[in-house]
């Protein structure tokens, strides 16, 4: 199961490159912004509550759909782009085994514990 899932998040970061593929941005504008997301890790230096608060609000695709939608209904590229780039970021933490997090620790996430 765990390869099934794996593959999924790997069609669908492929997919993240395909929408960037379309919107009017040089070529280096994705690796230069795949990484921003992780920016919300800044809320674990409050505490493991806030930052996974944080994290887990900026890494959930559903944020990054409806920021998509919102960019294709104002007609805003950089709306777009922000939603493609979360969501093609999301996709990657989790082909990498960095889930969503519980609010006891970094380590412990939705896909089980990191570094095991």
């Amino acid at each position: 199961m765990k390869k099934l899932l794996i593959l999924e998040e790997i069609a669908q970061f492929l997919l993240g490159i395909f929408l960037f593929s379309r919107l009017d941005f040089a070529w280096w504008w994705f690796p230069a912004l795949i990484l921003v997301p992780d920016l919300s890790m800044v809320g674990y230096l409050i505490n493991p509550k806030i930052g996974a608060w944080l994290y887990n609000f900026f890494h959930h695709k559903l944020l990054a759909v409806i920021v998509f939608v919102l960019g294709y209904c104002v007609d805003s590229q950089y709306v777009i782009l922000a939603g493609v780039i979360l969501f093609a970021h999301s996709a990657m933490d989790r082909i990498f085994g960095y889930g969503l997090k519980y609010e006891d620790a970094f380590s412990n996430t939705h896909l089980g514990k990191i570094g095991k």
